[in-house]
Parts: C-alpha cells; structure tokens; sequence
C-alpha cells in the first residue's frame, strides 16, 4: 500500500481496478506480487487477487518498489498526475519540483540535479529533498528518472526512432547511460522492447495519449473551431460523435534549436485516448510536443476532483476541459488583440498578422500551410504595416512588448513557469490588465485557479450583472470553487447563449 501524505483507499482502488474504471486511470497504479509488474487500472489482464495487490499513488512509487511497467496497458500512456492543491506551503512546492520533473524540456542530460531544481524553487537542496521525499516516498532524482524511462519506452514502442535518438529525447547524456538504466529497471535492453511491442513506421510518428473520462470532445472541438486562423489550424469536428480532429503547425525551440513542423490530434473516445500524429520534423522533440498536445486538451485533468468542487454549481459542464495551447506567446498574442471585441474580430486580426509575418510551411494537410509569426518577427514589424491591419496603437504596443520580452528571454509562457511571478511581469507590460493576465495563466501556464474577476461575460454568467461590485462579488463567490475556478470560467461561459460570446475571450 502507498504511503504518501495522501494515502489511497486500498478498497476503493481494488473496486475500481475490478471495473476498469478510466476515471481512476493515472490516479494510481496496481503493483501484482506474484508477478513483479504494475499496471493501469484500465488494464485488460484477468483481475489479481486482492492479497496480491499493492497500490502506489504515481509510477515512480511502484518503480522504486522493484514492479516493472506492464507491456499491455503500458503506464506511460496514463494521464499525468494533477498536482495542484491548496494545502500547505510544503505540498505545493513539492507539487511544483514534481511538475517541473515532468517538463521534457527539464531533462537536459547530466544538467539535471537537485540543486539546479531548488535554486529554480528558491529553497534549499535539502528541504527540497525532505518536502518532495515526504510527498511522494521517493526522492527527486528517482521521480525523473522514472519520467526519462517511461517516455523512452513510449518512443521505442510507438516510434521507429533510432535508439541513440530515443536516449537524447528521453534526457540521457549517453547511450551507454540509457542502456544501463534501462536494464537495471526493466531487466530488458532497450532493443528488447522495441521488438517486444513495436511496429517500425515511416513518415509522421503516431503515438496514443490517453485520458480520463468524461470529457466532452465536441465542446473542446468547437472552442478550437471558433477561433480557428486559416494555415495555422484545421478543425474537423469528425463524422462521429466525439471523435473530432484538430491538426495545426508548430514551432519551438530546445537546446538553442528551432524546429518546425506540424501534429494532428484525433480524439478516440471509446478508448479515451488522443490519436497523435506528428511530423517528422519533429522527431527530435517528441517528448516536448507531447507535453504540449497534453496540455493543449487538458489530457491529464482529474474530472473526479474538479467535479467534486464544481458539480453542485456547474452540473452540466462535467466533460469540460480548459483548453490550453502548444504556443504560449501566441495564445498571449491572441489574447491582446481580442481585448474588448468578439471572438470572430479578433480571429480577423489575428489571421491577417499570419498573412503579414507567418513564415510558410510545407505540409501534407490540406489548409495548414504557415507558422503563427514568432515572438522575433513581432518585436521587429513595422507598428505602421501592423497599423494598417487594424491593430489599434494600444494593442501594437502591448504586442511589441510581449514579443520583445519573450524573445529576450525574460518571459517564459509556458506550463512551468512561476504563476505569479510571470502574471506580475505581464501585468507591468503596456496594455496588459488583470483580465488578460488571469486569461493567459490559464491557458499557457495551465494554472486551473485563475479567475478573471472582471469579467463582464462572468459576471452575466453568475447571474451578478446588477450587483452594485459584480467582481468583488463574483471573486468572493468563487471562493468555494478553489482550486479549480479555471475550469468554473470555463463552465459559466459555455453556458451562455452562442450569439453572446465571453467579453474580450480569444
């Protein structure tokens, strides 16, 4: 049995495992004595005995325990751990380290360390170690470790990429080093398991990422729909229910390298699993796009907890996700220049900016065929040629300021950066309210707490249109939705009329 702060209940666990209950999936695993592996609680085998089960809160627990991933329902295919909480100092730091852990762009080799880790947190090497060992029952360098071999099992079952290749992606500084580790844990080599499940493949990779249900595909489908930009997205809402497609392009940087290419994500929801198909371009950054398309979906969401805070309030929105972006300084972008006007205006403005500074970009796919520009070409283009596409002087100067602050490196949109930190830096850029601060960490930084007070589509939605302070009545209502009032926007805002879009929500 775990025996982490939040210790699990081993009947409820052992229930759901019997059910293969896909909302339990990723909220624990099952170590089987007899046989030495853990599994997902989805996993197809016969049913163990009880008194031959263990359950562990997260993989890393179960790997430090000597179980090794099963080859069948494979654990890193499970929706990650939703670590946010609004419990102690301690916990939340410790939740922080875990989700940095778990950031692709972390594992650079032997750069990697504890001290690195606490020096990013601003605490101490050795509280750093107490807090997380005290969280999660093993230490920082077992969890990442157990991170780097699981995504290398993905790649080598899924991938036809070439081991050395696997090993770079996957953050070991040598082959020999991955090989080692990898026998030492698994008791396979690396190309044993590539011949144990995988399907050699040429052209774009496919992998499957997986999440728990319910989640409500057509409503995330049509959030992408409404603002999507001509060359840069192609939304398909599918010919099944449920089963919509969204492929766009893609650009990002990793180890002082530029890469460019495109993925399209196609929902399964009989299997509750994403479909991903990524171009070969992006081969060497697998595990970033990845990490990225997880975010875009909100694949590793944990409705059974969000639920539980917000069902009573929001009973219709139980399949809602928040949807995320695998661009933060776009999504920035877009959110500057739909301040104060429709969805439909500002997909206008942002489309005709692709068209003026988009650089083009060869596909397979019908309709996708330019890179949104990068935060560099922004910072550069001439205020009057941006002027002329309708780009009112406030928002020019908001835009230049973000895309010089980006691309200097002072500002980091992404899921692991410092929340408050980086809304305090947006905040003191021109032309950059609370609205628009709040409205960005929730979609890049992937805080599910934010809350835009302000909002007057909110306010409409909470029924506080006439309250003499709707926003400091509509904060205070939103007290008992913590820490999950992201997705209480999100609620609140699908459920109003079509024609009366969110105020200013791009």
């Amino acid at each position: 049995m775990d025996t982490s702060a939040s210790p699990l209940d081993q009947d409820a666990c052992y229930l759901a495992l019997k059910a293969r209950d896909a909302r339990f999936d990723g909220r624990f695993f099952t170590g089987v004595t007899s046989t030495g592996i853990y599994c997902r609680p989805v996993c197809s085998v016969r049913t163990p005995k009880r008194e031959n089960c263990r359950f562990f809160a997260h993989a890393a627990r179960a790997e430090s325990a000597g179980f090794r991933p099963c080859l069948r329902c494979r654990p890193e295919l499970a929706p990650g751990t939703p670590w946010w909480s609004i419990q102690d100092a301690s916990t939340i730091l410790a939740h922080q380290a875990a989700r940095l852990l778990d950031d692709p762009d972390t594992w650079a080799g032997d750069d990697v360390s504890v001290q690195r880790l606490a020096d990013r947190l601003g605490i101490s090497d050795r509280h750093l170690r107490r807090i997380f060992e005290a969280r999660f029952g093993v230490a920082p360098m077992q969890y990442l470790q157990t991170r780097r071999l699981l995504t290398a099992k993905q790649l080598l079952t899924d991938t036809d990429l070439p081991v050395h290749q696997v090993a770079i992606s996957s953050g070991f500084a040598s082959v020999r080093r991955f090989n080692a580790a990898f026998l030492a844990h698994y008791r396979l080599n690396p190309t044993g398991m590539r011949r144990a499940g995988s399907t050699p493949v040429t052209g774009a990779v496919t992998v499957r990422l997986a999440y728990r249900p319910p989640y409500d595909t057509a409503a995330m489908a049509e959030f992408f729909l409404r603002r999507q930009i001509e060359g840069v997205e192609v939304v398909d809402a599918g010919a099944r229910a449920g089963h919509a497609r969204i492929a766009r392009t893609l650009r990002l940087q990793h180890g002082g390298l530029a890469f460019a290419g495109w993925f399209a994500a196609t929902f399964d929801p009989d299997r509750h699993l994403l479909q991903l198909q990524v171009s070969d371009s992006l081969r060497q950054v697998l595990p970033q796009v990845i990490r990225r398309v997880r975010n875009t979906f909100d694949l590793d969401a944990d409705p059974h907890a969000i639920n539980a805070a917000l069902h009573a309030r929001f009973p219709d929105g139980d399949g809602l996700r928040v949807p995320g972006t695998p661009d933060g300084f776009e999504l920035a972008v877009r959110a500057v220049l739909g301040q104060q006007i429709t969805v439909a205006a500002a997909r206008t403005l942002a489309q005709r900016l692709v068209q003026q500074w988009g650089e083009p970009i060869a596909t397979p796919h019908a309709g996708l065929s330019r890179l949104f520009p990068s935060a560099g070409a922004l910072a550069t283009a001439d205020p009057e040629a941006m002027g002329a596409l309708g780009v009112v002087r406030q928002r020019q100067r908001a835009i230049q300021a973000l895309a010089r602050a980006v691309a200097d490196g002072q500002l980091q949109l992404t899921a692991g950066a410092d929340v408050p930190a980086t809304m305090d830096a947006l905040r003191a850029l021109p032309g950059i309210g609370d609205w628009t601060a709040h409205y960005i960490a929730m979609r890049a930084l992937r805080w599910p707490d934010a809350f835009p007070s302000g909002d007057v589509a909110l306010h409409k939605a909470l029924g506080l249109q006439d309250a003499p302070h709707p926003a400091r009545s509509a904060d205070a209502q939103s007290q008992a939705w913590r820490p999950w009032r992201s997705y209480a926007v999100l609620r609140a805002w699908h459920g109003l009329p079509a024609r009366n879009p969110p105020s200013g929500e791009n």
